[in-house]
């Protein structure tokens, strides 16, 4: 190994007793985008070809270079990276000398006296950047000489004009001119020598640095074709492997990622200099590649910089073995924006100066941790919940965040503002008041195809699929004031994601997922559902979708759901650590009966919730499952009491004679009226009515067992639909354009208790000859009955305890059952959030996951 290259991670990392992934490297010049996201499947599915020599004609991927580079085949050939051709040249051609425009590339040195040439060093003017200079050049060549030409030059990234080399060598036709474009792909307008190429040209080509593959080795060159033959005969077989060949056949079909690199570095590039060229006693030349040279002005040698920058993790590129250049010369790549400013901030230390910097760039990110999923429902909302009741009792000021929530269980908060129901479990874990920073986007579906969008707290209008991904790049700087606003208060979040990130349709538009946990600069744990089947396979299958950003996120796994001896899994987590170098960090116990708010209705749909009836005596509550059911947390209260069976009910024959029927909330209460009419427990419902089975109807359920509902600006119906209702209340309700949101306190009027909850609903309520049932504190009526019907728009209002044993002892007496007058349940979270965070603490790894998020 040649020790003179930047990117010898794995010796400094041993030298430092380091892991590689500590070291922030800056001495290898690599695509700082990384790889792209195709690499990986492309590796993996050319996989099964390694048990075959590969192609030692290398035939396919030297066709793809031909036609990109608008050459002949027999003009190409494709080798172990360029540097095995750079090997390659000075033994195939016939030259008395080599001469290289110094500094360059080290290895043009090496190759020629490996080959038994003398070399002829060229020092380019420091005061042009060590651009190459054709005059001066021209001026040394004699016949038969070869020229090394970086284009752009490496360490400086200097370029000299294409036609000025073209010149050069139809000036010199007994000459060889070696044009190595390794670095091209990353200049912006950057022109090829293979285009206009004079017959004493060679084009070197890399794949290494613009396509971040370092470790698979991959270049080529485009020359005459008796020189391409001649270095064929020279080349060892199967130079370049099947892997190789693949991923250089992808690579030159994707114009687009490297037009995208192009501007990436570009911009980033001139903001790296800026921050460097204003560091007292350094002087750093403006190249046109993926890295700039620099040169310290005071009494210090570059090594000496390298070491001490070693101890910051960051491996910089010492140029004193270039010829040309002192010792106070060093190159250093272009990487992102954040790891720039982490070598800026290091080099002002090393070199003695006081690091000083502006708000936004000295603000470290609050420490988080996000939850993944697998999939949905794998147990993100709950672990979050979970970590968040964990660190409020540690003693850390912690609240929760998710970017964008799909639900129809929404909540209002103090302030009039809506936000998913699952947030507000987790604020009451934090001990916090519920504030709609935490969930800024919530997506309440409407349709298969459309949802009304809620942007902090307020409608922001109904969006079809298409309309929403149009919409998310500002819903995405929404969602990160939001986030930022939140974390500059507290010491720590917990964020949820959203799906699983490997959504291979969604990924390009994510906001949720891992684009947050990227902005929030967040480490990611996957969650999976041992309970489904299948964990270990999805957490892999995971992984190989996400890019190497992705995977860089992801810190580790967690299973849920598990029922059994932990122990048996032990060979799962070895082979997981082994697979893809990431631990399982814990394995929390399938929970039965956890009793806190379902985040969504997939748990609902699925009949998880549904209860057997019981062996004591009971009251039936039949709850109609409707299509586009919201907030069925409503009814979580009475399905907590012993001697209550609160039966879902999803088709006519399933409802039987009930003590009652529960229409709940809808997002969309006309399709959801039409339902009932279609499937017949509409008609069903009337009968039970009419044979002295009481209705109750909360918020859309209310609506429904009016007489009419009418939708004319089109707010949940794509028609403006007027709908009749069920009948069993004199009521009709309008759809408005404007949406209620408030918090209520109200009185139950013919109990007398006080009741509280929330409104939300578009609905305008005209009623007839009615009785008011429920009145708030302001006066307003939001409750009434009639015959053996009530409703109401206060969601909650069986949360409240002292309601809820009135309602089920009038049902116990209606059946003959003895009353029990006295509160049997409290709906009250806090056991249940304190016995989860003591099932987390006892199976996840609490110390390694707070480490993960840089608390101690």
């Amino acid at each position: 190994m040649n020790k003179g290259h930047g990117g010898n991670i794995g010796e400094i990392a041993r030298l430092l007793g380091r892991n590689r992934e500590d070291i922030l490297d800056f001495s290898a010049n690599i695509n700082p985008m990384g790889p792209p996201e195709w690499l990986r499947n492309e590796i993996s599915t050319n996989i099964s070809s390694l048990t075959h020599y590969p192609d030692i004609s290398c035939a396919p991927l030297v066709q793809s270079i031909a036609e990109k580079y608008c050459c002949v085949e027999n003009e190409v050939i494709a080798g172990n990276g360029s540097s095995e051709i750079i090997h390659l040249l000075p033994r195939a051609l016939e030259v008395n000398r080599v001469l290289i425009p110094s500094p360059a590339y080290i290895d043009y040195e090496a190759a020629s006296r490996a080959a038994g040439l003398p070399v002829k060093p060229i020092a380019m003017p420091e005061e042009t950047g060590f651009a190459p200079s054709p005059e001066m050049i021209s001026a040394e060549l004699t016949t038969k000489d070869l020229v090394f030409i970086g284009h752009p030059v490496n360490p400086s990234g200097s370029l000299c004009k294409a036609d000025d080399v073209r010149n050069l060598a139809s000036n010199h036709p007994d000459s060889f001119f070696a044009v190595d474009e390794a670095f091209l792909d990353f200049v912006v307008n950057g022109e090829s020598l293979s285009l206009n190429r004079p017959e004493n040209v060679i084009v070197l080509l890399s794949f290494t640095k613009i396509f971040a593959i370092p470790g698979l080795r991959l270049g080529a060159a485009i020359a005459d074709a008796a020189l391409i033959e001649k270095l064929k005969s020279l080349q060892p077989c199967w130079s370049v492997n099947t892997l190789a060949l693949a991923v250089g056949q992808k690579a030159l079909k994707d114009t687009g990622y490297v037009e995208k690199t192009k501007h990436y570095v570009a911009e980033s590039r001139k903001s790296f200099f800026r921050e460097l060229h204003a560091i007292p006693g350094l002087k750093v030349y403006l190249g046109s590649a993926n890295f700039l040279l620099a040169r310290i002005e005071k009494d210090a040698t570059a090594r000496e910089l390298a070491g001490r920058m070693l101890k910051h993790g960051i491996a910089i590129r010492v140029c004193d073995n270039y010829r040309d250049l002192d010792k106070r010369y060093f190159r250093v790549a272009v990487r992102t924006a954040e790891e720039n400013e982490k070598l800026v901030a290091a080099l002002k230390e090393s070199l003695g100066h006081k690091t000083i910097f502006s708000v936004s760039k000295a603000a470290r990110k609050t420490p988080s941790l996000m939850f993944q999923g697998t999939c949905s429902d794998a147990g993100k909302s709950i672990l979050t919940a979970a970590l968040c009741r964990i660190m409020l009792q540690d003693g850390y000021r912690v609240a929760p965040f998710k970017a964008q929530n799909m639900s129809l269980n929404s909540f209002v908060t103090r302030d009039g503002g809506e936000m998913g129901r699952a947030q507000v479990t987790q604020a009451q874990a934090c001990r916090l008041d519920p504030d709609v920073r935490m969930n800024p986007i919530l997506l309440k579906p409407n349709t298969d195809t459309g949802s009304q969008v809620i942007v902090n707290g307020k409608p922001a209008g109904n969006m079809n699929v298409a309309e929403y991904i149009r919409y998310k790049p500002e819903a995405f700087e929404t969602v990160k004031t939001a986030y930022d606003s939140l974390a500059s208060e507290f010491d720590a979040i917990v964020i949820e994601g959203a799906g699983s990130p490997a959504e291979v349709n969604l990924k390009q538009h994510d906001i949720v997922n891992m684009n947050m946990a990227r902005y929030a600069e967040s480490p990611v744990l996957l969650i999976g559902d041992i309970d489904r089947g299948g964990v270990f396979a999805s957490f892999v299958g995971t992984l190989e979708i996400l890019a190497e950003w992705e995977r860089n996120l992801t810190a580790g796994f967690i299973v849920n759901k598990f029922r059994g001896d932990e122990s048996l899994l032990s060979d799962a987590y070895n082979y997981m650590q082994d697979r893809t170098g990431k631990p399982v960090l814990g394995t929390l116990p399938y929970i039965k009966e956890m009793g806190l708010p379902e985040e969504d209705s997939v748990s609902f749909k699925r009949g998880d919730l549904d209860r057997a009836k019981g062996e004591k005596d009971q009251v039936e509550i039949a709850l109609i499952d409707l299509p586009h059911i919201s907030n069925f947390t409503d009814f979580d209260a009475l399905r907590m009491e012993p001697d209550v069976h609160l039966k879902t009910i999803r088709s006519v024959h399933e409802l039987n004679s009930p003590d009652v029927v529960i229409l709940p909330g809808s997002k969309n209460a006309i399709g959801d009226m039409k339902h009932l009419e279609k499937n017949g427990l509409g008609r069903r419902i009337i009968e039970l009515a009419n044979n002295g089975t009481e209705i109750v109807g909360v918020c859309a359920g209310f609506q429904i067992i009016g007489k009419e509902i009418s939708d004319p600006y089109g707010i949940e119906s794509p028609n403006g639909d007027t709908v009749t209702g069920l009948g069993l209340l004199p009521v009709r309700n309008t759809i408005e354009k404007d949406k209620t949101l408030k918090r209520v306190t109200a009185r139950h009027i013919p109990s007398g208790l006080q009741v509280h909850g929330y409104e939300i609903h578009h609905g305008i309520m005209a009623a007839g000859s009615v009785e008011s049932v429920v009145i708030g504190d302001d006066g307003s009526i939001i409750g009434v009955a009639g015959g053996n019907a009530w409703g109401t728009y206060l969601h909650g209002i069986f949360d409240a305890d002292g309601f809820r044993r009135w309602f089920i002892d009038r049902l116990r007496e209606k059946r003959g059952l003895t009353p029990l007058e006295k509160t049997s349940v409290v709906y009250d979270l806090e056991p249940a959030l304190d016995r989860l965070a003591d099932i987390a603490r006892e199976h996840l790894e609490i110390k390694k996951i707070y480490r993960i998020m840089g608390i101690k």
